[in-house]
């Protein structure tokens, strides 16, 4: 006999999808349920009955070895009608709903049986904790007490079942919002990269700005008096430079600025630091470097510009070297590299001047 539907069955079969528990594997804490229930009630057959839009499975069974049956012949889909009763067949075969159906008429010959509904947090009956006999019986008030009590561990086993899920979902949630938010911040740093770049560089030249050229100068003077390691600094103007952009236009200097970049940056070692300190004025850092050194880059440099092809006219430089002392900030070494860079242009230009006044030129 096929049995009457609840008007809202269809949210009743919502709620018991979103388990996700139909057809999922055997568990222990399901298994360990029936067995108290068949153990408590005396009878062969107990299972933990889901009842589907057309199917009955059971998530854990004793005695019984079909995994599902027709929801048509199942006896649980009349138990969940009523909720919050234990439905109780003393005699299947004297049951009008039941004395034709083929599981009292056929295998396993039901004869007695009885059903818990249990009940998830909507209210809705998913399925029941049943037991069955092949035989006629009833239960005791006992035995009545304990299945209610394993219906409602059910209830708590399903609970427990959707907060893992639940908390599964969060987990990769979260991990993929960490993967995102890892993403975004790699994102961020190449940008922030980008941008620190941007901002120490010259548009120009593509050699270090000056606010790159403090930066340098200031870590490596304190490395340098730190460690007491030698340090020099160039300073380069590039000679008549204004009548040059007089006569040739901005274009034609902002070229030629460009081509002399290029020379310095060839003419200094792999761990120099050649920057653009403003207009037509060049410095270069020079770390762990003796004087000799320092005036044999500036004298590399003076030489490679003067021999440097030009559109328009040739060009020269005039350098000034300092040596950096303990007693050394960032602006006194700048400017004694500064005041020797004047002493180059006062000698005639096209030359390299060190502090102490000794001069190298053509």
């Amino acid at each position: 006999m096929q049995e009457a539907l609840t008007v809202d069955e269809l949210q009743r079969l919502e709620s018991l999808r979103s388990y996700a528990i139909l057809d999922s594997q055997a568990e222990q804490a399901y298994d360990d349920i029936v067995s108290l229930a068949s153990h408590i009630c005396g009878v062969p057959i107990a299972l933990i009955s889901l009842v589907d839009e057309d199917r009955q499975w059971f998530k854990a069974r004793v005695g019984l070895d079909v995994a599902q049956t027709p929801r048509s012949q199942a006896f649980c889909a009349h138990a969940i009608l009523q909720p919050d009763q234990l439905m109780e067949v003393p005699d299947a075969t004297q049951d009008p709903r039941f004395a034709d159906n083929p599981l009292v008429t056929g295998d396993p010959g039901i004869r007695f049986y009885a059903g818990v509904p249990f009940v998830a947090s909507s209210g809705m009956a998913l399925g029941t904790v049943c037991v069955i006999d092949r035989v006629p019986r009833t239960l005791t008030p006992a035995m009545a007490v304990a299945l209610k009590a394993l219906s409602r561990q059910v209830t708590a086993l399903l609970s427990l079942r959707r907060t893992v899920a639940e908390l599964r979902l969060l987990t990769q949630a979260q991990a993929q919002q960490q993967k995102q938010l890892d993403s975004y911040r790699k994102q961020l740093e190449e940008v922030n990269r980008d941008l620190s770049e941007q901002t120490q560089r010259d548009p120009l030249t593509g050699l270090k700005n000056r606010r790159a050229f403090d930066h340098i100068l200031r870590e490596e003077l304190s490395r340098a008096q730190r460690v007491q390691s030698s340090l020099g600094l160039l300073m380069v103007d590039v000679d008549h430079f204004k009548p040059f952009n007089d006569a040739f236009g901005h274009v034609a200097g902002d070229a030629a600025l460009q081509q002399i970049a290029n020379v310095l940056q060839a003419q200094v070692r792999s761990y120099d630091h050649v920057a653009r300190y403003g207009g037509e004025e060049f410095a270069v850092v020079l770390p762990d470097s003796q004087q000799e050194e320092v005036l044999a880059v500036a004298n590399r440099v003076r030489a490679a510009v003067e021999a440097m092809p030009s559109a328009h006219r040739s060009f020269t430089v005039s350098v000034g070297a300092a040596m950096a002392i303990l007693i050394d900030t960032p602006t006194r070494l700048v400017e004694r590299a500064d005041k020797a860079l004047y002493q180059a242009k006062h000698q005639g230009r096209n030359g390299v001047v060190a502090l102490d006044g000794d001069a190298t030129g053509p």
